[in-house]
């Protein structure tokens, strides 16, 4: 037992103090992070939505998270890593609060299309900010503590969300977001100050090697299977929640104890599976189908058997693969981007998460509205196993190019 927990702590050696940092301030701010997985439910039990105008409110989200990417993805490029995730941490926070004051479809479209902008400008400069402050090339690791410190937050999240909404009101929840977001924002300021990346000297006009990401074949087909596999894996975000309660009638709060499990695992597991893949030398590329085959096993799964215990198969299902597919992803996209142009590469990078936002949630809504569930799952199946096969032609593309 000793000699395990000593193995544990090992993988946690030779990061970064700024990447500490940096986690706690994420792990402060995603604790607060109560509004997504309840959004959906919130739009249809208080605002009393349909699931088609759910799944275009969604969509809304998704375009405003798409253009906080290109806008993240350029300002860290041009003003830095520190400074856009400052920005964006105060002005989601602000976004988060006032969101709850808007009652129409429409205001609440637009509301959530600026709140996404200012939420989702964090993502690439919190990529560039793990590749910047990595030691020994130990990037996936940064990368991996900086997603402990989200889904730690994430699994205290919506437990607290749950509570507050069964026993004060939908409404607390956003205050709760938005405040933490602020008080994030300070935090960083207060923790880590800018700093140039070790060993090398700040230019005064920074070089672009390479290509632009939306040039480069290879990046663009990763970009391609990261759209579907995100398609797939925001589902549990929006039409998954919705399948908990009405085909299994569960309450909020037995909801958000279900995405607890997802969190606690990756705090407790996704380290060490970060260390035990690379100490099997398995590849980036390989690392990443094993996840989006995983993640296809969690949809297919729900339809083998009404009981809840399928739903917590299906959870651990889904987190494993997002345990190995999300940081060797993130580490394969780092590795394509030439110096220079890692903000852009990372910001097209997550640009597929915003683009699965605007396609999934809308589409996802609709299946079930015109389908039903079962053929939904079938359906999320079957996108990742094709995602899967695309994959495969990658290493090819890279060889060609010499990425």
């Amino acid at each position: 037992m000793k000699s395990l927990f000593n193995k544990y702590i090992d993988t946690y050696k030779g990061i970064a103090r700024e990447i500490w940092f940096l986690s706690i301030v994420t792990f402060i701010n995603r604790a607060g992070a109560m509004v997504i997985p309840f959004l959906s439910l919130y739009l249809i039990n208080q605002k009393g939505f349909t699931l088609p105008q759910v799944g275009w409110i969604m969509t809304f989200y998704g375009f405003g998270s798409l253009v906080g990417n290109l806008i993240g993805g350029k300002l860290t490029d041009i003003i830095g890593y520190y400074k856009t995730i400052v920005l964006s941490l105060f002005t989601g926070g602000l976004g988060f609060i006032g969101i709850q004051f808007l009652d129409t479809f429409y205001s609440i479209c637009f509301g959530m299309f600026v709140l996404m902008i200012a939420v989702d400008i964090y993502r690439p400069a919190i990529f560039v900010a793990a590749d910047a402050y990595s030691i020994n090339n130990n990037v996936t690791r940064n990368i991996g503590l900086i997603r402990l410190a989200i889904n730690l937050g994430f699994s205290i999240g919506p437990v607290i969300g749950g509570i507050l909404i069964a026993r004060v009101s939908y409404s607390s929840i956003f205050w709760v977001d938005g405040i933490t977001c602020i008080l994030a924002s300070f935090l960083l300021i207060a923790l880590l100050k800018p700093k140039k990346k070790k060993n090398e000297e700040m230019p005064v006009i920074q070089v672009k090697e390479g290509i632009s990401p939306y040039r480069n074949p290879a990046f663009l087909l990763f970009f391609l299977v990261m759209i579907i596999n995100a398609i797939a894996f925001i589902q549990y975000f929006s039409t998954v929640p919705i399948y908990y309660k009405q085909i299994h009638g569960l309450s909020e709060d037995t909801i958000g104890s279900i995405l607890f499990l997802n969190g606690i695992m990756i705090v407790f597991l996704e380290m060490p599976l970060i260390a035990w893949v690379e100490r099997l030398g398995m590849s980036k590329i390989t690392a990443t189908i094993l996840g989006i085959v995983f993640l296809a096993l969690s949809f297919i799964i729900l339809n083998f058997s009404s009981l809840f215990s399928v739903l917590i198969i299906g959870m651990v299902l889904m987190t494993i693969g997002e345990m190995i597919g999300s940081p060797f992803s993130n580490a394969l996209a780092l590795k394509m981007a030439p110096k220079g142009r890692k903000g852009s590469y990372m910001g097209l990078y997550s640009m597929s998460f915003s683009i699965s936002h605007i396609i999934g949630h809308n589409a996802g809504m609709n299946a079930i509205h015109y389908f039903d569930f079962d053929l939904t799952w079938y359906g999320m199946f079957f996108i990742l196993i094709v995602a899967a096969v695309i994959i495969l032609y990658l290493p090819n593309l890279m060889k060609k190019q010499q990425l």
